[in-house]
């Protein structure tokens, strides 16, 4: 079974949604570290698409979460994981990878809408989301279906 990697963040995640829900002076104190608001990992919603797509490539695939998590937030790591448990239930048990270096994990696809924190030199295929050529969840699970 090939393995398959989803990062979390406006990949799984809508960040912006989060965001939106901060007070305008919390957001202004984080300016150009929102990913530090306490809790903010708590209010996000799933990305179009994402619950259903996660579903459906759990089946075929060996699918992990592999995210990292704020240094300086030790709420998000935990608020994470609680997002995890609430959106994508049993077939993400025990399958949540914090990790600030993603090359450091081995498979054969990593979903992520960057290629910081080592997805750029992730040994497997980096899917880039929301580049044009996978704009969204239906362009991902499309390319990866045929590829199962």
């Amino acid at each position: 079974m090939k393995i398959l990697y989803i990062d979390m963040d406006n990949v799984l995640v809508d960040f912006v949604s989060g965001l939106n829900q901060v007070e305008r002076a919390i957001q202004e104190e984080h300016s150009g570290r929102a990913d530090e608001i306490p809790g903010i990992f708590a209010l996000m919603s799933p990305m179009e698409g994402a619950l259903e797509s996660f579903s459906e490539l759990s089946q075929i695939f060996d699918t992990y979460i592999l995210s990292t998590s704020p240094w300086e937030n030790p709420s998000a790591w935990s608020d994470k994981l609680n997002w995890v448990k609430q959106h994508l239930g049993e077939p993400a048990y025990k399958r949540l990878i914090l990790s600030h270096h993603k090359d450091l994990n081995r498979g054969d696809y990593l979903v992520d809408d960057r290629t910081k924190n080592g997805a750029d030199r992730f040994q497997g295929q980096l899917i880039h989301f929301g580049s044009d050529e996978y704009p969204n969840w239906d362009a991902v699970t499309s390319f990866l279906m045929s590829q199962a």
